[in-house]
């Protein structure tokens, strides 16, 4: 006998139906939301919540416990009616608050909001990316700690996608490395209902998704019917027993199911069913002449046996873990270490590596030397790039690549994938265990924009390092020589973005991005290269600082600048003495740093009565004016560049001491 997700009458039927309809009941009451999913979807995510999940809600951030990846984030009341049964602390009165302000029930899943959700999703195929970072370390984590007898990690990482998942170019990328890199212990769900919000997908998807999977190295299974719960818990078994290649299960569901005018239609997608048609969907599935926000007694009874018995599966590892101390006591007090948030690198500012003299170079050669060098005492360290390691310097010496046969390399060769990529970073920061970055020419941030926002949203400290970061890439040209790019990323709220003019200050925004534990870092680093500048104020960790300090008592005016540029800010001053006019040159390495900053402090680095102030920065000039004020001025790049030497393009476009002290004199005539 086959059992159903719509049969009333069985306890995991009524479960099920409890599923569905917290989330009709919440969506119709915040008037706002996307009960299709849910209601579709709720067998499917039951089964695996309830018979494979590997969770306990007393101890939702144990480590080795399954993640659970809810990508289509629209369908978020599915997993807080999920929460809210299997006991990690949404009440029903959380549920009642679905979508309003301070709930902890917001409209898409927001990590560190709410207990139990793993990634913020909503942005499509995002979770999808973030599922294969996670899987991408728990296989890392496994063949650096596990042994024989005691395998201390060792879980699975599921995602719930739909069609709109599937179609973002993201998850196509992270698929594909997916299967490049054998991760068999991703079990992807997916939501085939066949509706997208303007309609039926024969009107934008009709690509053979089992073919394609099956190309990228997944194996692929179907259920015809998303509410066989037979069929579900097989296929799920299924998947969980193929180890060589992470499996994708079709399931074929109804948006919507249970509704008589709207199941299997666009309108169930993202709008409330409406008072009548919940209640002749209730009664349809037999849920008729019942309150809102129901939870059968029966129900939370049995889902409080089914959480107690997932709970003691963390006992049991508990004891698991006790033994591999005694037995490994270095290696339990490395992973135990590795799971902690705090990271000191101080000692990296005092090495006499970062300290040396040395001749003129690139900040990305001088950047590939500072990880290496914090990597020393730091073996949790792991990142890659978009296919350009020999460009971005950011290979780690003396480990391996990670791939199917060797999980314990800690270089990750992305290829050309980097709006995969900076996903997939988040998923390992997420994780835990490793500290994550990623690399790539800043011009290609573009394609990481949704992730490094989600990051900075989510206050996880993923680290992306972005070379070749102006005109200064030179013969390549415009398609590759970033102009707005670095106050783009300045305009993400919390991410700190480090634009370093020398070894000293690259080591700097090295320490403090790993350091920082409540959000992602962006290292901006040169291709063109630079000439070291001494001495070095003390202040130099506080964003903004005073690099060479005026002769007078008083300065007659301020240059400011970051990266390579300050060194032409040091020329125009030296050019200026000889007029007589004396300047104070500011390295801007870090804006969020200096904003972070006393307002005794931002005063003592700009005097607010030195009105004459010349900002000069290879980028788009938008954003200076805060620091330049009335009567300064901003010296930018607010076109596109050309193909040619990087040399001869810097004076094309006016970055020039020269131009620097032009700038001055214009600025000072100003304030007479």
């Amino acid at each position: 006998m086959i059992t159903r997700g719509d049969d009333v009458n069985s306890i995991d039927g009524k479960a099920i139906n409890t599923i569905r309809f917290l989330a009709v009941d919440a969506v119709d009451r915040a008037n706002s939301g996307h009960p299709g999913l849910p209601m579709g979807a709720a067998s499917m995510a039951y089964v695996l919540w309830k018979d494979f999940l590997k969770i306990s809600a007393k101890n939702p951030e144990w480590i080795d416990r399954d993640r659970f990846v809810l990508s289509a984030g629209h369908g978020s009341m599915l997993l807080y009616s999920l929460l809210h049964l299997f006991g990690f602390g949404i009440g029903i009165d959380d549920i009642k608050n679905f979508r309003q302000l301070d709930s902890i029930t917001p409209g898409h899943p927001e990590y560190g909001h709410t207990p139990g959700v793993e990634t913020t999703t909503g942005p499509l195929g995002q979770g999808f990316a973030n599922a294969v970072g996670m899987a991408i370390a728990e296989r890392k984590l496994a063949a650096e700690f596990n042994t024989p007898e005691h395998k201390v990690i060792d879980h699975h990482t599921y995602i719930l996608a739909g069609d709109g998942d599937l179609m973002e170019g993201i998850s196509a990328e992270a698929a594909s490395l997916a299967g490049h890199l054998g991760l068999g212990k991703i079990v992807c769900l997916y939501d085939n209902n066949h509706i997208t919000i303007d309609g039926s997908t024969k009107n934008t998807f009709t690509e053979d998704v089992e073919l394609r999977f099956k190309s990228y190295g997944w194996h692929v299974l179907k259920v015809e019917d998303g509410n066989d719960l037979t069929s579900l818990k097989e296929a799920i078994g299924a998947a969980r027993a193929e180890t060589g290649r992470p499996s994708l299960i079709m399931v074929t569901n109804i948006i919507g199911y249970g509704s008589p005018n709207k199941a299997g239609k666009a309108e169930a997608h993202g709008s409330p069913l409406g008072k009548d048609e919940t209640k002749l969907t209730k009664t349809n599935m037999g849920w008729d002449g019942q309150g809102e926000f129901l939870v059968p007694e029966e129900v939370y009874e049995y889902m409080d046996r089914i959480s107690e018995q997932k709970s003691s599966v963390k006992k049991a590892w508990d004891g698991l873990l006790g033994n591999y101390r005694a037995a490994y006591p270095e290696k339990y007090k490395k992973l135990t270490e590795w799971f902690e948030e705090g990271h000191s690198l101080k000692w990296l500012l005092s090495d006499e590596r970062i300290n040396k003299d040395y001749s003129s170079e690139a900040t990305r050669i001088l950047g590939g030397d500072v990880l290496n060098i914090a990597r020393e005492q730091m073996g949790n360290l792991i990142g890659g790039s978009a296919d350009l390691n020999s460009s971005t310097k950011t290979y780690l010496e003396d480990s391996g690549i990670f791939s199917r046969e060797y999980r314990t390399g800690d270089n990750i060769y992305y290829g050309v994938r980097e709006h995969a990529m900076a996903g997939i970073t988040n998923g390992i920061t997420l994780h835990g265990g490793y500290r994550a970055f990623c690399s790539t020419f800043l011009v290609f941030s573009d394609y990481m924009k949704p992730s490094i926002r989600l990051a900075a949203l989510m206050k996880i400290p993923s680290i992306f390092v972005f070379t070749h970061d102006s005109i200064g890439v030179g013969e390549d040209g415009p398609t590759h020589q970033p102009i707005e790019h670095v106050m783009n990323l300045r305009s993400i709220p919390n991410l700190n973005v480090y634009r370093p003019m020398n070894l000293m200050e690259t080591a700097l925004a090295w320490k403090n991005a790993i350091e920082r534990c409540d959000g992602p870092s962006a290292i901006i680093l040169t291709r063109q290269k630079i000439r070291d500048i001494r001495p070095y104020s003390s202040d130099m960790d506080k964003g903004a600082y005073i690099v060479i300090k005026e002769d007078k008592e008083i300065p007659d005016a301020i240059l400011m600048g970051s990266g390579s540029e300050v060194q032409l800010l040091e020329e125009a001053r030296t050019i200026l003495l000889e007029d007589g006019i004396d300047c104070r040159v500011v390295s801007f390495l870090c804006f969020e740093d200096f904003e972070a900053q006393s307002a005794e402090y931002k005063k003592e680095v700009l005097p607010p009565d030195i009105k004459v102030r010349v900002s000069l920065e290879a980028g788009i000039s938008m954003g200076w004016d805060r620091y330049t004020g009335d009567f300064g001025m901003t010296i930018g790049i607010d076109c596109f560049g050309a193909s040619a030497p990087g040399d001869l393009l810097m004076k094309k476009y006016g970055m020039t001491a020269l131009n620097v002290v032009n700038a001055v004199k214009e600025s000072m005539k100003r304030t007479r």
